[in-house]
């Protein structure tokens, strides 16, 4: 068996034979990735020279990327912006209206409470709270990316969305500390 032949310069929602859309069918992204993996991975490779052996490794590591992409809801809305010609500005543009900057005071105040006295529901609270304003916030990008084309206001969501995956992140070092 010889590796397959992927075009590099196809997005990763054309590798997966998906519409270029936010919202996504997971199960079907699921069960296409893993077919593509059965073709590319590289132990399908390991009986053929060198250089086949590399490419295969370059499709599969093609593959892994796109899949990781678009089943992540704040990547995949990363990449579709991108792929329309918006840069997020997440690390220069760091504007936010005062009401989310607020909130993101109070939550992390919220979480850091709640890791010093070492409160497991509170910090179950917390995250329910965080992923409830994540999947409203997720709405509203799908909203704007593939109702709207609103574009520019959905880099707005995304930089939202990032705030929010901070907050997680921080949620379950507070976990982790708590277990310790």
């Amino acid at each position: 068996m010889s590796a397959i032949n992927l075009d590099f310069k196809q997005s990763f929602f054309q590798l997966f034979g998906l519409a270029q859309s936010f919202e996504l069918n997971l199960l079907l992204l699921e069960q296409r990735y893993r077919a593509l993996q059965l073709q590319v991975h590289p132990d399908q490779a390991a009986h053929l020279m060198d250089t086949q052996q590399r490419i295969a490794l370059q499709q599969a590591t093609f593959v892994n990327e796109a899949y990781q992409t678009l089943r992540s809801p704040l990547r995949r809305a990363r990449y579709l912006l991108k792929l329309n010609d918006v840069d997020t500005q997440e690390e220069t543009n760091t504007a936010m209206p005062l009401d989310f900057l607020m909130a993101q005071m109070d939550w992390r105040e919220a979480v850091i409470e709640a890791q010093q006295q070492r409160d497991v529901t509170a910090l179950d609270n917390l995250s329910a709270q965080m992923q409830s304003e994540t999947r409203e916030l997720e709405t509203q990008v799908a909203a704007k990316i593939d109702g709207e084309k609103d574009y520019l206001a959905a880099a707005e969501l995304v930089r939202k969305l990032r705030f929010m995956e901070k907050l997680a992140e921080e949620i379950h070092a507070a976990y982790d500390e708590i277990d310790n």
